[in-house]
Formats: C-alpha cells, sequence, structure tokens
C-alpha cells in the first residue's frame, strides 16, 4: 500500500507529516561532537582546577549531559537523581548508576541510593557507603586533594563526606562558570535549536484560525522539537487574549479569537540538549490591532532593541543596568523579571534585573563567546493586552549576533 493510498482517519496528520523534519528544508550546521566533548571536558577541569578541587560529583542531567553527553530519563533525574558523575580532576570519568550505555565516561558502576524514592529511610546509611565509595575513587585516580565539589544532594551526603575528613564545597559555581563561554561547535548547536523551534513558531502562527486552543499551538511547537530529536520544554508559555497580562502564564484550553494578542516564549531545550528562548507576540484577526496593542509593541520593541545595542564585551552587569531602556512606570509592577540572562543547555548565569527591582546581585561581566537572551515584557496593572518579546544572542569581539531570527509582527509595528 503506498502513502496515497492510506485511509484518512486520527493519525493521519502523524503519517502524512511531510514539515516537521527540518533537515529535509536546510543542511544541520557543521558540528564536531569528539571536539565538542572535549571542549566541555576541558572547560570542567579548568575551573576545577582554578577551584582547587579534585573532584566533581556531578547529579544535575543537564551538567551530566554537558560533561559526557548522557541524556537518558532527564526530567525523571531532576526530581527523582538517580545516575550520578565521578569526574576528576585527572584520571577516568565514571558514571554511576546509568540506565544505559550512551555516553563519553571512561567506566559505569553501579552505584549508591541519592534520593528518597530509592533509599527510602536508608538514605543515612546509604549515605556513609556513598562516602566511603568517594575516599575510595580518589585513592583510585591517585589523587591526594581531600577537597571535594558536589552537586544539588542531600544533607546525609554532606554529612557523611565531612565525617570522612573530606572539605565539601559546593560545585554548581564550577560547573556554571564552565558553560559560560560557548565553543564554536556549541553555537552551531545553539542555532541549529533556534531554527528548529522558529520552524516549529512557524507553523504555529500559520495554525492560528477559528476554534485553535492556545494548547494545540503550543504542542506544534513541542511536536516540532521531538520530531528533530529535541528535549523539552521549561514551561508552555504561551497565553492569549485577557490571559496574556499578566504575563508568565501557561497555555490553557482557551480558544484563540479575533483580535488577540497571542504571546509566547519557547523555553526549548532544542537537539543535543542545547535552549532556544526567543519570544514573540502575534496578533490574529482581520480587523486592525487597536492603538493600544500597537503602542505595547512598539515599546516592547523599543525596549528589546535598545538594550540589545548595548551589548558587547567588557559590559559590567552595572553598567547595562544602569544604561538600560527606561521602562514607564506604569508598567514596573508587571515587567518582565530581568533584562538579561545567559543560555545554553538551559537558561544560565548571568542574569540581571531592571534598576527597580533591586540592585545588580553580582557584577559580572559579559565576554565574548557568551550567548545571552534579552527580554521585554509590555503590560500595564489591570488592561487585557499585554506584548512579550526576547532575543536570543551571541557576544562577539566586536558586539553581538543574533542567533534568533524570527519576523516581528508587522501589523503590531506599523
Amino acid at each position: 500500500m503506498d502513502s496515497n493510498s492510506i485511509p484518512a482517519g486520527p493519525d493521519d496528520h502523524i503519517l502524512r507529516d511531510n514539515w516537521s523534519d527540518l533537515r529535509k528544508f536546510r543542511p544541520m550546521p557543521d558540528i564536531d561532537f569528539k571536539r565538542l566533548d572535549a571542549y566541555r571536558k576541558g572547560r570542567l577541569r579548568a575551573a576545577m582546577r582554578q577551584a582547587d578541587v579534585g573532584l566533581c560529583v556531578l547529579v544535575s542531567p543537564i551538567t551530566i549531559r554537558y560533561a559526557v553527553d548522557y541524556n537518558t530519563f532527564p526530567l525523571f533525574q531532576s526530581h527523582i537523581p538517580v545516575t550520578y558523575l565521578f569526574l576528576p580532576l585527572e584520571g577516568p570519568i565514571t558514571l554511576l548508576q546509568a540506565f544505559s550505555v550512551g555516553s563519553s565516561a571512561d567506566s559505569i558502576r553501579t552505584g549508591r541510593p541519592i534520593s528518597f524514592f530509592e533509599g527510602g529511610n536508608e538514605l543515612p546509611e546509604q549515605a556513609k557507603l556513598f562516602a566511603g565509595d568517594i575516599v575510595d575513587f580518589l585513592s583510585e585516580v591517585g589523587s591526594t586533594n581531600r577537597k571535594v565539589a558536589v552537586e544539588y544532594v542531600n544533607p546525609t551526603i554532606t554529612q557523611a563526606l565531612m565525617e570522612r575528613g573530606l572539605e565539601v564545597v559546593d560545585a554548581v559555581n564550577i560547573v556554571e562558570g564552565a558553560r559560560i563561554i560557548k565553543s564554536e561547535d556549541e553555537i552551531n548547536c545553539i542555532r541549529w535549536a533556534c531554527a528548529v523551534a522558529e520552524h516549529g513558531i512557524a507553523k504555529m502562527q500559520a495554525s492560528m484560525g477559528p476554534g485553535v486552543t492556545e494548547l494545540q499551538l503550543w504542542g506544534l511547537l513541542n511536536y516540532t522539537n521531538l520530531a528533530n530529536q529535541g528535549g523539552w520544554h521549561e514551561g508552555r508559555m504561551l497565553a492569549s487574549g485577557p490571559r496574556i497580562n499578566p504575563w508568565l502564564q501557561e497555555a490553557t484550553q482557551r480558544v484563540i479569537e479575533p483580535g488577540d494578542l497571542v504571546g509566547f516564549d519557547t523555553d526549548m531545550v532544542g537537539p543535543f540538549g542545547y535552549f532556544c528562548d526567543v519570544s514573540r507576540t502575534f496578533y490574529y484577526g482581520k480587523e486592525a490591532p487597536s492603538a493600544r496593542q500597537r503602542q505595547l509593541y512598539r515599546l516592547a520593541y523599543e525596549e528589546l532593541h535598545n538594550n540589545m545595542n548595548l551589548i558587547r564585551p567588557g559590559l559590567s552587569m552595572k553598567d547595562l543596568q544602569a544604561s538600560a531602556w527606561p521602562v514607564p512606570e506604569e508598567f514596573h509592577q508587571q515587567a518582565y523579571p530581568c533584562l538579561i540572562h545567559g543560555v545554553g543547555m538551559c537558561d544560565e548565569y548571568p542574569q540581571l534585573k531592571p534598576w527597580f527591582r533591586g540592585d545588580a546581585a553580582y557584577d559580572a561581566t559579559l565576554e565574548a563567546g557568551m550567548v545571552i537572551c534579552v527580554e521585554s515584557y509590555m503590560g500595564a496593572v489591570g488592561e487585557r493586552d499585554g506584548v512579550k518579546l526576547e532575543e536570543q544572542l551571541l557576544v562577539t569581539a566586536d558586539g553581538y549576533e543574533l542567533l534568533s531570527h524570527y519576523p516581528f509582527e508587522q501589523r503590531l509595528l506599523d
């Protein structure tokens, strides 16, 4: 039976899907995965050396993927940690409690329960055995450094490690620092993630029509990501009509109506584990948008582009906060929580809030090779409409390069 003779049915839209796989329409960027893996390991170990750490114990599924490209049940691992990684400053990298063999770790071993789901009330005793494993592992790799960086574990593990005479420090700042500067291969992974997201965005925009719900639109973006070997979305951030103000409301079964603004934020862990974080606001309807809708869109557009044009290497967070576009006071209460944030395999360090939300939490400085997102939301308290926009860009030696390219809504800019 050929494809043209397949009877129409509830699965017809899947069986006849000739659009979702982006590789049919454009080539992927050149990505050297061995070089990518070596770069990421090198970044982690350089950060460990700077912190004088002999061993990192990694638990976050995102960090484990960064370190050894292990990507099995990441959402399960995010709230019920099972798999963990021993990353020594020198010596073989060992993955413990892995569900599969797909990784670049040097060895895979049986481990200990590190979550209540597996260990229950025996976790304190298991933590002592876990600490013993680490002492033995340090001896095995020939390390005399007793400083161990640990990521996201329960307090019994920290206590057990200290009882064995180990100095325990936080691994989060080490791994976040390592991930700040992206290699050429990482940037190409991000380019492809953005291209996949924008492929889905185009399908969303084309599919707005009578009877379509917010969740149905969002499902098209999610489906496109999965069809291109992507991961998950950190939220289902799509809202329309009266639900677009205030922002940060997730998609529902509300039917989109003529005259609605439809805003979304991709928050997408895409192909190869890299993030696309782009926002647009569409207008749905044959009639012209209202003057207020156009005004909100223009304000968000101005904030976005003004702040993008400030981006350059050497710019501190404090200086960026001071120079940022002056948000009118009527929008302060519901303004987006941050002006910019880092991005890589997820939202990353650094993050900068607008001045009216308090001083910059740290005086980080933008560097060439960082990937950041610039944000804007305009919506006044008590009003129906709001506009969310966001771009993703690479900090370069002389400014920035856009990594997101989806066009803006011309009817709202006119």
